[in-house]
C-alpha cells in the first residue's frame, strides 16, 4: 500500500478521537482481565495506548509506517509493542483478547478477509475473545456521504480543503477517494480506499469457518442486540 501523508496522520486523532466505541473495547479487556491483548490495525496508537498497565502485554499492528511512528512517539508508546504488518505478522501469543477497531474489518478485502480471521484464532488462547465493528450494507450509508460538500479547517499545515468522491464498484464493494488540498500549495493529497460492505449472516459464517463461536451481535456501543436494519454491527465471538 502507499503510505499515508504524514501531515493527515497528524489530524488522524482529530478525526477520530477516543469515545463510547473505546470505552466498549476497554471496558470488554477488562471485563475478561485480558493478560495480553491483540490490537489489529491500530492506527495512531489512541486506543493501544490505553489498554496498556502493569502485568498486562499489548501488541499494536498496522502496515503504515506512518502510522506506527505517530503511535510509538505518544505518550504511553513505550509500554506497547508495535509491529509494522498485518494479521500474517502477529508475534507470539497467545493472546486473551484481539480486537480490530474503527472499521478495520472493512478495509480488508476477501480472500484477505478470511485469512486474517484463521490468522486471529491461531493467535488466541481456547476461550480467547474477538471483537470489532462492520457497517451494515443494508443501511447504505454511503449514499449519504457523497451528498457532503467541500469543507476548509485550519491545521497546523495551513488551511485544508477536503472533500471526496465514491462509487460502488460491485455490490458491497465501495471506493472512496478523498482529496486533501493543502491550500497554502495547492498540493492535492489524494487516498483512494476500498471498503467492504458484509453482511451479518456473511460475517458470522466466516467467524464459525475460522474457528469461533459467535457470541453476540451488537448495534451499538451499549451492547444493544443488532437487529437487520441496524447500521452498526458489533460482533463479539471467542475461539472454541
Amino acid at each position: 500500500m502507499t503510505d499515508y501523508d504524514a501531515r493527515l496522520v497528524d489530524l488522524y486523532d482529530e478525526d477520530n478521537p477516543d469515545g463510547p466505541d473505546h470505552d466498549y473495547f476497554r471496558s470488554l479487556a477488562d471485563q475478561l482481565d485480558a493478560r495480553s491483548i491483540l490490537d489489529l490495525g491500530c492506527g495512531t496508537g489512541i486506543l493501544t495506548v490505553t489498554f496498556a498497565r502493569p502485568g498486562r502485554t499489548v501488541v499494536g499492528i498496522d502496515p503504515s509506517p506512518a502510522m506506527l511512528a505517530y503511535a510509538a512517539g505518544r505518550p504511553g508508546g513505550a509500554d506497547v509493542d508495535w509491529v509494522l504488518g498485518d494479521s500474517r505478522d502477529i508475534p507470539g501469543g497467545p493472546f486473551d483478547y484481539a480486537a480490530m477497531t474503527g472499521n478495520v474489518a472493512q478495509h480488508i478485502p476477501d480472500p484477505a478477509w478470511e485469512h486474517t480471521l484463521r490468522d486471529l484464532g491461531t493467535a488466541l488462547r481456547p476461550g480467547g475473545v474477538l471483537t470489532f465493528e462492520s457497517r451494515n450494507p443494508r443501511a447504505r450509508a454511503w449514499e449519504s456521504w457523497a451528498d457532503e460538500e467541500p469543507t476548509v479547517r485550519s491545521t497546523p499545515h495551513g488551511p485544508l480543503r477536503e472533500w471526496l468522491e465514491l462509487g460502488e464498484s460491485e455490490p458491497g464493494r465501495v471506493v472512496i477517494t478523498f482529496h486533501n488540498v493543502f491550500e497554502d500549495t495547492g498540493e492535492d493529497v489524494v487516498d483512494e480506499l476500498t471498503l467492504a460492505f458484509r453482511e451479518r449472516a456473511l460475517i458470522e459464517r466466516q467467524l464459525v469457518d475460522a474457528g469461533f463461536v459467535v457470541d453476540g451481535v451488537w448495534a451499538d456501543w451499549d451492547r444493544t442486540p443488532c437487529a437487520d436494519d441496524s447500521p452498526l454491527m458489533v460482533f463479539q465471538a471467542h475461539r472454541a
